[in-house]
């Protein structure tokens, strides 16, 4: 944000000069003589968007939303992406390198919106804060636990406003969700479900092959960016990335930073120190497992354990994507109808249950107990500006002063809980060979997770997932 101008025109000259003038004069107000809707070049946030197609373009109009954002640069790797946003912001520059993009401007933006595939979160992200630029990321913040814990330190080192783009944590439901957990109505939560219909894109599925032309618009080189060098192939672009561990977190990266909020929010609890999951199994053949490691499985459970913070013991997480789904609570009679429940969450708790999802208020379980869930009282500070708003609203007081919803302080560790799961995964996707060389998924057991050093202490294999390797001249 461009830095209000100093005037060091004190008050006693100001009135000397007046006394002193043979004319009188009329001190017009500043939004007059700027037109209607005038907003102050220092009362503006001078915004640069990184990816700015799909997810990027909405994430982009929705930040326009406010009279203090002022989008003026635009980067994307594929001009074919970038067509709307060029129409939309037609005064904005345009870029295909975010490190060029930076590099020419930095002196002259207050802001970053990252909206790229997963695997360029990180080192767009860190680029901007190094620059001092506060940051709004999609999510998941990262495509690795190592880095959602640099971009939380950054954050805090470089003292910038920063906001992950899980849009429903500013939102009424997580809020209501609270209130009505926060009242005891349910009593202590010991065990939470969340899941997703998620992949609605192509997953647990052989690596994509054959030789294709790159288009003519599309950078292939700056897409990969970080990643292994990869073949180009249409099965990646522009968004089945997703489904592709080189690119993407999948189902759970895709949903999980939504759904999983109201838990991570709610309840008492930090990292995980315990993971284990199971996966839909892809078979070549009669008892031949295929090896499909480059993608995200079609489904998946995985069992997350969190100690409480307040050391009253520990608190469940199972999530489940594919379509799978839990078992329905037996509170809720057979014919009962909750509305459409695709992706959604149920806490338990020593009193009861709430059932619900990121985007409408949750129900109480049993239902006759509706008139109790109404009765309580909303406490909790809401965000009627919304999730976008409210993050320029937060740049333009400052680092000090900024109030968002998902900073990086909550985003951070959140996200990392979030690919523990995908890091267990990717452990039980790992094939070893049997004693007749047929292909097994190692022991099904119980990863312990050393939150403080980013460790898998029992299964050092499984710690190769904790980062990723970046190709040359693109680490951080």
């Amino acid at each position: 944000m461009n830095p209000p101008i100093k005037n060091n025109f004190s008050r006693r000259k100001f009135v000397k000069a007046t006394a002193s003038s043979i004319a009188a004069f009329t001190i017009v107000p500043r939004h007059v003589l700027g037109g209607t809707g005038f907003i102050p070049p220092s009362d503006t946030v001078i915004i640069a968007g990184i990816g700015v197609g799909g997810k990027g373009k909405s994430d982009l109009t929705s930040i326009a939303e406010s009279p203090h954002a002022k989008i003026a640069y635009l980067c994307d790797v594929d001009d074919r992406m970038a067509v709307d946003s060029k129409k939309n912001f037609p005064e904005a520059k345009y870029f295909k390198d975010f490190r060029e993009m930076l590099d020419k401007i930095g002196n002259d933006i207050d802001a970053v919106t990252v909206s790229t595939p997963d695997h360029t979160h990180a080192v767009a992200t860190l680029a901007a804060m190094q620059l001092g630029k506060h940051v709004y990321v999609q999510k998941p913040l990262t495509h690795s636990i190592k880095e959602a814990r640099m971009l939380t330190e950054a954050a805090r080192k470089y003292k910038v406003v920063t906001q992950m783009g899980n849009q429903w944590a500013s939102a009424e439901p997580v809020r209501r969700t609270q209130e009505i957990i926060d009242a005891g109505l349910i009593g202590e939560v010991n065990k939470v479900y969340a899941w997703t219909n998620r992949p609605v894109w192509p997953q647990g599925i052989p690596a994509p092959t054959g030789q294709h032309e790159i288009p003519a618009e599309l950078d292939w080189d700056l897409w990969l960016g970080p990643a292994e060098t990869t073949p180009y192939n249409p099965a990646y672009v522009p968004f089945n990335w997703r489904g592709w561990w080189a690119f993407g977190t999948g189902a759970l990266g895709d949903m999980g930073c939504h759904i999983m909020d109201p838990i991570f929010r709610i309840l008492p609890v930090d990292y995980p120190t315990e993971v284990e999951c199971s996966t839909t199994t892809a078979w070549e053949g009669f008892f031949k497992v295929a090896d499909f490691k480059e993608s995200c499985p079609a489904s998946a459970i995985i069992h997350l354990t969190f100690p409480r913070t307040d050391g009253q013991g520990t608190i469940k997480l199972t999530w489940m994507d594919g379509g799978l789904r839990p078992e329905r609570p037996e509170e809720l009679g057979a014919n009962e109808d909750v509305g459409d429940l695709s992706n959604g969450y149920i806490f338990e708790g020593t009193k009861g249950k709430l059932i619900g999802n990121y985007s409408r208020d949750p129900i109480l379980l049993p239902t006759s107990r509706k008139e109790e869930a109404d009765a309580v009282p909303k406490t909790l500070k809401r965000v009627p500006e919304g999730h976008y708003v409210s993050w320029v609203n937060a740049c333009m007081k400052g680092y000090q002063q900024a109030e968002v919803s998902s900073p990086f302080d909550y985003a951070g560790p959140f996200t990392e809980a979030v690919l523990m799961g995908n890091l267990a995964i990717r452990a039980y996707m790992h094939q070893e060979k049997d004693s007749e060389g047929r292909s097994v998924f190692p022991g099904r057991k119980k990863l312990l997770w050393d939150a403080k050093n980013m460790r898998i202490t029992n299964f050092d294999l499984a710690n190769e997932f904790v980062m990723r390797d970046y190709r040359a001249g693109w680490a951080i």
